[in-house]
């Protein structure tokens, strides 16, 4: 019951492989023209991104691989535009996460206690961490990170792409973006802010990429003596996408907003909803649907699953709901109203009886031409028509 054979299991519907080619965890794929772009999640081989020559798709070959030189690092995700790449530069995560953001407030809280200097052993009860695990914060608090960023490329020829610049940003660094042939929207940390917010560059220049803007949910910027109404980094955006002079941000347990931005040196927010914690997952992607639906103006959202979980976390979670898709009459950008929100059965994919595996939304099509939306599901893919 805990493993699928696949010979046995029916594994797809109304879909036909073409080519497959084995590579290291992938991210973000992009296409343009006869090229795939593939961003990778960590590895051992340090793989950045991948470029594969797609003109027969029943015969993928690689040809071109960026490898990291920084191994603290990842960059999963990637677009192109033009001649013009971009790639994000984040720092990877580890088994104790942020937690060497906490050392010093821990230190102070424990030295105004006890009236004196705290040992290890007390700083490493007060965090609930092992004392080799304070040991590796320690490292890393001394260390930090200042590689956040992201990278851009020329990629006139694919086989041969050439680094242009590394603009760097702050925190952990860039998450996900948009791109076109002009402009990058970065979801990113930056310094005097909690949790990520958006910076719009102008890439006129690709060798100086300029700042032009910031926008940001009342409350990250702290800096600025703005203080947030939630905890920890919960509201932040994930990523924020361009249609227009709109931007559609989808911004973690903050649901979503819409952005004006028709003069891009100001955006302003112009309408948002937030459906959490009525849906416990984190909105991943907000995205409006071209023309009118019955009349209406409608977008779609959908959440991510978490990340596999422990033994005792997944019994703690049982009769959860997964991470689904979400409809929206957005007519009125100043009075947003839920439609409704579909989900795919447990029973409709077999990893879903998988202990330890994630199951449930994640992703879909960011680009739309009709109704039909090409939603994944982590283990699981759907394809949902909106009529």
């Amino acid at each position: 019951m805990n493993s699928i054979d696949p010979a046995k299991t029916k594994l797809a519907r109304n879909v036909r492989r073409l080519g497959h080619l084995d590579l290291p965890g992938g991210g973000q794929v992009t296409v343009r023209g006869s090229h795939a772009y593939v961003g990778h999640i960590p590895n051992p081989d340090h793989l950045g991104t991948s470029i594969i020559d797609i003109a027969d798709p029943g015969k993928p070959r690689v040809v071109a691989s960026i490898k990291l030189d920084d191994h603290e690092s990842h960059s999963h995700k990637v677009r192109v535009a033009g001649d013009i790449m971009v790639v994000n530069h984040e720092r990877n995560m580890s088994k104790i996460g942020r937690r060497a953001d906490e050392l010093p407030a821990a230190r102070r809280a424990l030295a105004q206690a006890l009236g004196r200097e705290p040992t290890r052993k007390e700083i490493a009860a007060k965090m609930a961490v092992s004392e080799d695990d304070l040991a590796m914060l320690e490292v890393f608090e001394r260390r930090g990170y200042a590689d956040g960023g992201f990278k851009i490329y020329d990629v006139a020829n694919p086989a041969q792409p050439k680094l242009i610049t590394y603009q760097k940003t702050g925190g952990i660094g860039v998450h996900r973006f948009d791109m076109d042939e002009r402009y990058a929207y970065i979801s990113t940390e930056m310094q005097g802010y909690v949790g990520n917010i958006l910076v719009i560059y102008d890439l006129r220049d690709p060798r100086k990429p300029q700042e032009i803007s910031r926008w940001w949910m009342p409350g990250q910027h702290v800096a600025a003596g703005e203080t947030p109404t939630w905890s920890g980094r919960r509201h932040r955006l994930h990523h924020a996408l361009r249609f227009g002079d709109e931007m559609w941000a989808s911004c973690w347990h903050a649901g979503f907003w819409v952005v004006d931005v028709s003069d891009l040196a100001r955006p302003k927010g112009v309408g948002g909803y937030n459906y959490h914690p009525l849906f416990p997952e984190p909105t991943h992607t907000v995205v409006p649907l071209p023309g009118r639906t019955g009349g209406r103006r409608i977008a779609v959202a959908i959440d991510e699953e978490d990340q596999a979980l422990s033994a005792s976390e997944e019994e703690a979670r049982r009769g959860r709901a997964h991470a689904c898709l979400l409809t929206f009459d957005v007519s009125d950008l100043g009075a947003i109203r839920p439609i409704g929100q579909f989900q795919v059965s447990e029973v409709d994919s077999p990893f879903s009886r998988t202990p330890g595996a994630r199951f449930g939304a994640h992703q879909f099509c960011e680009r739309m031409t009709d109704s039909i939306v090409h939603a994944v599901w982590a283990c699981a893919s759907s394809i949902w028509p909106i009529r």
